[in-house]
């Protein structure tokens, strides 16, 4: 379903000539496609999945927010400002991210269903949320969330 939606964007982007929408989903797709291919090499008959691609557009993101600081770091602001286009495009494809609030009625529910009692279960936590809520959650603010929960 993911797949279509990007492919569908990728025409509308072609039609409409609207290059910067149209390089950054060629950059998905790319990205998408030697993802596929190593799924592949890796024993699968299909590519990705719709989660692991989830995964790989949070990446993206991330890395583009990751570009943002340094160029404004080195005064260039235009190119901060072609890399937040390119997270507001990229951004379209994931689900509505979780607030704190959300985000700590999930991970008390996740510790709950899993029966997490200490640190010990950092790491079991940290998947199951992983598995539930990739795309929706910002797992480097989860995990001091987590780690805060699991030490209480």
């Amino acid at each position: 379903m993911l797949r279509t939606q990007l492919k569908d964007s990728l025409k509308e982007a072609m039609k409409s000539k609207d290059k910067r929408k149209l390089s950054t989903l060629r950059l998905i797709s790319a990205t998408l496609h030697d993802r596929d291919i190593a799924a592949r090499e890796g024993g699968s008959d299909e590519g990705i999945s719709d989660t692991e691609i989830l995964q790989m557009l949070t990446t993206m993101v991330r890395q583009r927010r990751d570009s943002i600081v340094a160029y404004k770091e080195g005064g260039r602001d235009d190119l901060a400002q072609a890399e937040q286009d390119e997270i507001e495009i990229i951004s379209d494809f994931l689900p509505k991210q979780f607030d704190e609030a959300e985000m700590k009625e999930a991970i008390q529910n996740t510790i709950g269903e899993i029966g997490a009692e200490g640190l010990k279960d950092m790491g079991k936590t940290m998947g199951a949320l992983k598995d539930k809520y990739t795309g929706r959650m910002d797992f480097a603010k989860a995990s001091g969330l987590v780690k805060a929960a699991l030490s209480a």
